[in-house]
């Protein structure tokens, strides 16, 4: 069965946004497929690596975002960017409902992606993870927001402004100093996690 996207091979979310307000239901599971996991890996790091409540983040992040589809205009701003701010503005507001949760577990590290790695380089790299969650749960909620948009899900600092409603100047600021704050938690554990060479915070 051809769906209304094959022609044009591997659309854009926006594009695909635009499709499914047309009514295109393979539209919606091809986005669905494509922003939610994304979407609720950010949310479980704003969360200190709560994946229940991510999971209902990300579920609510993307019921909202059907809902706007009908009113979408393509060329305004990335499904993503958008995406990213509504999960961060749920992630505050759970935060303030429920208080923080500061719990990490090894389990809950993003699998390390198969290849050259054997037994003790993914031990190695789901203990650089699992050191790098911990870390990032303890810098202030803005701070741990920038950081993560921008050296965890590749944002730029312009999007991470509209993400955050913020200016770019702050977005600088606040990445700046959630770097330092990692590398000084972490600079007492470069032998142990591997780092001897590398820089802490990236």
């Amino acid at each position: 069965m051809v769906m209304a996207f094959d022609a044009q091979g591997e659309p854009s979310d926006e594009a695909l946004m635009v499709l499914y307000a047309n009514g295109d239901r393979h539209a919606a599971l091809a986005l669905t497929r494509r922003v939610t996991p994304r979407v609720m890996a950010y949310a479980a790091r704003l969360l200190s690596g709560d994946r229940a409540e991510a999971e209902d983040v990300a579920q609510e992040t993307m019921l909202r975002l059907w809902r706007v589809a009908p009113e979408w205009r393509q060329g305004e701003t990335k499904v993503t960017t958008w995406a990213y701010r509504v999960a961060t503005n749920l992630c505050i507001d759970r935060q303030r409902s429920r208080g923080r949760r500061r719990q990490m577990a090894l389990d809950d590290a993003p699998e390390v992606a198969d290849g050259a790695l054997g037994a003790e380089g993914r031990l190695i790299e789901a203990g650089r993870m699992a050191a790098l969650e911990a870390a990032l749960a303890g810098l202030p909620d803005r701070q741990r927001q920038a950081v993560v948009l921008r050296h965890l899900e590749g944002m730029t600092n312009p999007e991470i402004a509209v993400i955050m409603e913020i200016g770019v100047e702050a977005v600088e600021s606040l990445t700046a100093r959630g770097k330092r704050a990692l590398s000084a938690i972490l600079s007492g554990r470069k032998a142990e996690l591997g780092y001897e060479d590398d820089a802490v915070a990236g």
